[in-house]
């Protein structure tokens, strides 16, 4: 790995972009005017680009590749042919390092402030005791290992098992219902299952044994489940393995455990679309994409080993539950030697700690350096008058990360006012937008570049993304559609169980063959600097007017009374629409006409008279998938006539209760208007 060395003021953190940069020059002569050129560069020069990534942070093979990209017409290329390589080398390459430094691997906590902290001998000691179990349950590579399991160190330490055998992993979270976890684990046909027995969020303690005993006969292909005892199941499992024994051996045949090496494409895990509205995509990853283009984000997240002089022990913390990429992205700490803090629960707390606080009570108590959440997250912070301002603890932070929906810039501007409160006036913001799709980034960060409130810097290195309008022309200071239009090395390796790729290139590719459509509204900026406006399947046209709806949203969430929205444009007749506004008042409050008023008047300041809702209707909520999106497009399909069981699975979302409501509106809407 590259020297964390440059010419910086001593005791002064250095971004890892300019460590990077520097190193360009250094070993390759080659220098850029600024962002912008380098950004251009790694696109156009695929190969010098991703080559240097490589060489760069040194990764490891036990074969020399032939070539770095084959072929440029996408899906079907070819990266690091020859190469062998596995994620879990990569993570334990800083075992010596970090030990020696004494910063561990894992620090993790719970609502009821259990700690723990792995250091980096003892996270490998658990997961070659793992792997050599699981190897002895016959399992190799190829084989796929699911795993039902909160957000917590064993998790972690299961994945990293899975991996180095050459196994699939693919994980869910406990949070979601049986049917959901069946939808997508039947797909993966896995031979082991590795399970909790209960869990405890929301300040309640809820067994799963039944759950667990239903997903578990439901899925023949199961040989082994293994079981984590957390004291919250009622009763034990019969027949099933001890996972925190299989995890606890420490000897000979443990130390000299090896992961095995596996080609540059063999499966990492799977991943699984939100499945809202029918079965989930079960998408694949390969160890090797991962690997290149995590290093390369986090690079981009300005993450460097914890154990280095200038980043003066990175403690990395990005809430997640494990059905959601961004469980994968702080795994991904590891790649670069940073230590990961994990948390288990509820981010909106508990009866005896409400208020939006709990994440920050484990940042302070943890001293997180790097935070990162949902954006609905932020603002939810923002609506409860939650004060960082007063909570010296949180001056160890000094990155706040968003990603799921846009955050707006109000409440952007909120948060560093809190953190300017602190004497971090210099707080920075890194937002980025990517996804499960390529278990990357499209849109991120870089801590050079000025502050950009609301919109996401830039476009991330070797990303070759554009906003395309509908003639497919490049678009600048325009919306249009997110394309990538050419190879990015975490790009699926294909669908499982799509035999034929067919769903593959119809689900990316079959609007522009050969270039990548990725379902969102971009702007780009002619700064560089990029905004999502909501996926492009939920667009909102009005007199021909297109938008995205986020824009709308940052019109009126920014006001006191508003807890949450949600627009839906719907198709009717002779080609009119009607454009609803479901709108969940703040705690108190109803919507009344003094607030349709003012609405709409933030509608006409922010946009245009033309997005000004025919119908606003006061909601009890606004349903959102458990990552924290909203579901427009269900809602819609709704609206439209079709059956709640075809629009959506109410395994997938976090607040299921609300979908008769829903329901009811759309059928009324039919009644009177449609």
């Amino acid at each position: 790995m590259h020297a964390n060395v440059s010419d910086a003021v001593p005791g002064e953190p250095v971004s890892q972009l300019r460590l990077y940069r520097e190193w360009l020059e250094r070993e390759r002569g080659l220098r850029f005017d600024d962002y912008a050129a380098m950004q251009r560069w790694s696109t156009q020069d695929l190969s010098a680009f991703w080559r240097s990534i490589w060489d760069y942070y040194g990764i490891r093979s036990d074969t020399p590749f032939t070539s770095v990209v084959q072929g440029d017409a996408m899906p079907g290329v070819a990266w690091f042919e020859g190469a062998r390589v596995n994620y879990v080398h990569e993570v334990f390459r800083h075992l010596e390092a970090a030990t020696a430094a004494g910063q561990p691997a894992i620090v993790a906590d719970n609502e009821q402030g259990q700690s723990i902290e792995l250091d980096w001998r003892t996270l490998r000691q658990r997961s070659a005791s793992l792997a050599l179990e699981l190897r002895r349950q016959g399992v190799g590579p190829g084989d796929r290992i699911a795993a039902y399991l909160p957000n917590i160190p064993e998790a972690v330490t299961a994945f990293l098992a899975c991996a180095s055998l050459g196994a699939i992993w693919t994980l869910c979270s406990p949070d979601m219902g049986a049917p959901a976890v069946l939808d997508r684990l039947r797909q993966a046909s896995p031979k082991v299952l590795i399970v909790v027995d209960g869990v405890f969020y929301g300040g309640k303690a809820m067994d799963r044994v039944d759950t667990v005993l239903g997903i578990r006969d439901a899925l023949p292909s199961v040989t082994a489940l293994f079981v984590l005892e957390t004291g919250y199941g009622q009763s034990r499992i019969d027949g099933a393995l001890d996972l925190a024994e299989a995890m606890a051996r420490w000897d000979d045949e443990v130390e000299a455990f090896e992961p095995e090496w596996v080609p540059f494409d063999h499966p990492l895990w799977i991943l699984y679309s939100s499945g809202t509205t029918g079965l989930p995509k079960a998408i694949v990853h390969g160890h090797g994409g991962v690997i290149v283009t995590a290093y390369a984000g986090n690079m981009h997240l300005d993450l460097g080993a914890s154990y280095a002089v200038n980043t003066f022990g990175e403690r990395f913390h990005w809430y997640s539950a494990t059905g959601w990429v961004m469980w994968n992205q702080q795994v991904g700490g590891l790649l670069s030697g940073t230590t990961i803090c994990l948390f288990d629960g509820s981010p909106s707390g508990s009866k005896a700690r409400p208020g939006w606080v709990a994440l920050w009570d484990f940042a302070e108590r943890h001293r997180v350096t790097w935070f990162g959440a949902g954006a609905a997250f932020y603002s939810s912070c923002q609506k409860a008058g939650v004060a960082l301002g007063e909570r010296a603890g949180l001056r160890a932070i000094r990155a706040l990360g968003t990603t799921g929906s846009p955050l707006p810039a109000d409440v952007q501007a909120w948060g560093s006012d809190q953190f300017a409160r602190l004497g971090r006036p210099d707080i920075w913001w890194c937002n980025i937008s990517g996804g499960t799709d390529i278990a990357a980034a499209f849109m991120t960060g870089n801590r050079e570049l000025p502050a950009t409130p609301g919109r996401l810097q830039c476009r991330h290195l070797g990303a070759a993304v554009e906003a395309w309008n509908e003639d497919g022309q490049p678009v600048i200071d325009e919306v249009g559609e997110l394309v990538c239009t050419r190879p990015f090395p975490s790009m699926p390796l294909y669908f499982w169980g799509d035999a034929d790729g067919s769903q593959y290139r119809s689900s990316y590719f079959g609007v522009w063959p050969g270039v990548w459509r990725h379902g969102d509204w971009l702007r780009i900026e002619a700064d560089g600097s990029c905004s999502i406006s909501g996926r492009s399947d939920a667009t909102i046209n009005r007199h021909g007017l297109r938008m995205g709806t986020a824009e709308l949203y940052a019109a009126v969430e920014r006001l006191p009374d508003v807890a949450d929205t949600l627009a839906v444009d719907i198709e009717y007749g002779q080609g009119g629409s009607r454009l609803l506004m479901f709108v969940t008042p703040a705690d108190g409050r109803r919507l009344d006409a003094d607030m349709e008023s003012s609405l709409a008047e933030a509608i006409r300041a922010s946009l245009s008279p033309r997005f000004i809702p025919d119908q606003f209707i006061e909601a009890p909520g606004v349903l959102r998938t458990l990552s924290g999106k909203k579901l427009e497009l269900p809602v819609k399909r709704l609206f439209q006539g079709w059956p709640v069981a075809k629009v959506i699975n109410r395994d997938t979302i976090a607040n299921p209760d609300l979908v008769p409501w829903y329901a009811a509106q759309a059928a009324r809407a039919k009644e009177e208007w449609l």
